[in-house]
């Protein structure tokens, strides 16, 4: 059975590689130019996903300011572009290193509260980071610490192999999927065995000498982290960022789709991240208010809670395990 179990699990890998591959060779070479950018949006997106996916599947935790910090990452890339001259994947780490310290900040607060408490906070942060953006606006090649022109805006860099768009979206990507890589390893190392230790009972946690507190700060910590790294990769796709683009409420629509993917696979994120960009996109394109998605995804969150707990990542899983059945 071990065998067995090894072999689907290397198939299942080779099946992810594939599909990456794919996705990095094809993909920018059949669409047009506007679908390279949105396709790279929902990419980056992807990553945010992840984060909240993980604190979700993991901890049981809500996050409702992800959206708010994949702005606090583009701010930091954006600063840091017009400040030094650093290559972007440099200046990317550092942004998403700050990012992940200020959610860490952000969870000390919320450490002992879960459910709807650390929702309603968490979406309180959301909101205080969506009147900070619109009063201090994002960075543009002025000069002083905001870094705010109101002519004359400087130009952001992307890294030297990435320049065009269709490059910049296979190396969103690559930088996205090494992000899941990262994340994975730790879910398979030992803080992936203590949060499995905290979800299923923090007293146990605790009794058998897991410091529930840090395990906690170190998932906000990752998820912020995945975020910084989105915000900057955004910063990078846009070139310029808006306060307008990351209110609250984004947040809790990131959120939704997150459990509508489903939140114990890595393609739910990609679920959400495609379902968050490119379904507006589509309507858009036809003629449709894109508004009118958001109907779409209400009625794909409610057949999640209620008929499919594990996301549409889950059926087709669960599919796609039915379907090696019946072939034996």
């Amino acid at each position: 059975m071990d065998v067995i179990s090894h072999f689907r699990q290397e198939s299942r890998t080779y099946a992810a590689l594939g599909f990456v591959a794919i996705c990095v060779i094809v993909l920018p070479v059949v669409i047009d130019s506007i679908w390279v950018k949105v396709l790279t949006s929902a990419v980056i997106f992807t990553l945010a996903a992840y984060g909240i996916s993980l604190l979700y599947s993991q901890l049981g935790l809500v996050n409702l300011s992800q959206v708010a910090l994949i702005g606090v990452g583009g701010w930091i890339m954006l600063r840091l572009n017009y400040a030094v001259q650093l290559p972007f994947e440099l200046n990317l780490l550092v942004s998403a290193v700050i990012t992940a310290f200020i959610g860490m900040i952000l969870a000390l607060p919320a450490m002992r509260m879960k459910g709807l408490y650390l929702a309603l906070i968490t979406l309180m942060v959301a909101g205080g980071f969506q009147i900070i953006f619109s009063a201090i606006q994002f960075p543009n090649g002025g000069a002083g610490f905001l870094g705010v022109a109101l002519q004359s805006p400087g130009e952001m860099r992307r890294p030297l192999i990435a320049e065009s768009d269709t490059a910049y979206l296979r190396y969103s990507i690559i930088v996205v999927v090494l992000g899941v890589m990262l994340a994975a390893a730790h879910n398979r190392g030992r803080p992936g065995r203590a949060w499995a230790m905290i979800r299923k009972s923090e007293a146990n946690a605790m009794a058998a000498g897991v410091n529930v507190t840090l395990y906690k700060l170190w998932c906000f910590t990752l998820s912020g982290f995945l975020a910084g790294v989105s915000g900057g990769l955004l910063a990078g796709a846009l070139k310029i960022l808006d306060a307008k683009s990351f209110p609250a409420g984004e947040s809790i629509l990131l959120f939704a789709l997150s459990i509508v993917g489903g939140v114990g696979h890595w393609m739910g994120a990609v679920i959400a991240g495609f379902l968050y960009r490119v379904v507006p996109a589509i309507f858009n394109n036809i003629g449709i208010d894109a508004d009118l998605s958001l109907v779409i995804f209400g009625a794909a969150l409610l057949h999640a809670i209620m008929t499919a707990p594990n996301g549409i990542a889950g059926q087709l899983s669960s599919l796609f395990q039915s379907l090696g059945r019946q072939n034996k």
